[in-house]
């Protein structure tokens, strides 16, 4: 259920919207002249100021009325009954300072206070509150859908990043569980290795989808994890070599960002017949921090319905609302895919 304002909210609300230039400058335009008017056609010497008073009960009674009666906007499926409210509330707002007041303060006829021009006020009062309560409503409306769409449009791609981000390559797991199953045969030792670096890898990734951010040590922990694992069903498969200076580790980062990009490099890379040196470099750069990962095998760009790189890209988007960087370079039958990060880390309350 929508909150419902509160009556002092709604005046408030309405009194602010009503000072808004692109509605005051159009009130003025219509209140001027009949002030104007009253001052040049009355003889009283209040006439000015009597006009002027019913052009500000106009403006700060009329549209706060039509908001309170109709919250949801014009309808008459309480019979009318708001509706009548409505016309008796202008009525007596037009009556009271048109004809009452003058009366008791023994003023004589004016230009405003003219039968004819009195019935044109009331209408007026009912026309012009319809309006400005209608438009004003109409406002808030569209803000608070906009704010509602905005909402939901975070929480579907936050939501979908959150499955995104836990992704494991499943080929890669199934084979290293059957290698697990080959090696129980021949190298019970080897096996329980794996099994164990396995599990220590299978939790870190279940401790990422849990985080927002960790160090920058504990997804290269991750990183060296895939690393051996693959060297341990293979340990000629690459030569790798990781630099990493001191005083990174501590960088905040979205878990498991890097991953993917570790998985290509080794699946397109040495596991598809490109044997040679696989390396990870890190390097400082004023308030940046560059992840650079090389691999064998010259690149084919993106394939289609490829999820890796696009998946990053999104992810580095909506964390660092555009201030980190992913790169793809291909030369020398080598592969170089490099990540530039703001040593300040991801924007605060952003699930990546």
């Amino acid at each position: 259920m929508p909150e419902t304002p509160s009556e002092a909210s709604i005046v408030r609300a309405t009194w602010r919207a009503l000072v808004e230039p692109r509605r005051l400058l159009p009130i003025l335009l219509v209140a001027a002249p009949l002030v104007a008017a009253q001052a040049r056609f009355s003889r009283e010497p209040l006439a000015i100021y009597l006009g002027m008073l019913m052009c500000l009960l106009f403006v700060a009674v009329a549209p706060v009325t039509y908001r309170f009666l109709f919250p949801e906007g014009l309808d008459l499926s309480h019979g009318g009954i708001r509706l009548l409210l409505y016309c008796t509330v202008g009525s007596g707002v037009v009556l009271t300072s048109g004809f009452v007041l003058p009366k008791l303060l023994g003023m004589g006829p004016t230009f405003l206070t003219q039968r004819i021009n009195l019935a044109i006020c009331g209408a007026l009062f009912l026309v012009g509150g319809w309006g400005l309560g209608r438009d004003i409503g109409f406002e808030e409306s569209l803000v608070r859908e906009r704010a509602r769409a905005a909402r939901f449009a975070l929480e579907a791609e936050q939501a979908q990043l959150l499955a995104l981000r836990s992704h494991l390559d499943p080929h890669f797991l199934f084979n290293t569980l059957n290698a697990i199953a080959e090696w129980c045969r021949e190298d019970g030792a080897v096996a329980e290795a794996a099994v164990l670096r396995l599990s220590t890898m299978l939790r870190s990734v279940l401790a990422g989808v849990r985080s927002a951010t960790w160090p920058l040590a504990q997804e290269l922990e991750l990183i060296r994890t895939l690393f051996d694992l693959h060297l341990l069903r293979d340990p000629e498969l690459f030569q790798l070599g990781m630099n990493v200076p001191s005083g990174v580790g501590d960088l905040p980062v979205p878990p498991l960002v890097l991953l993917p990009l570790a998985e290509n490099a080794v699946k397109h890379g040495p596991a598809a017949g490109h044997r040679g040196r696989l390396s990870l470099d890190i390097a400082v750069r004023g308030d940046e921090v560059e992840v650079a990962i090389e691999n064998p095998g010259a690149s084919k760009g993106p394939r289609e319905g490829s999820a890796g790189l696009p998946t990053v890209e999104r992810r580095l988007a909506l964390a660092y609302g555009g201030q980190a960087r992913l790169t793809l370079a291909s030369a020398n039958e080598r592969t170089r895919v490099t990540v530039t990060l703001p040593r300040s880390g991801p924007l605060p309350g952003v699930l990546t």
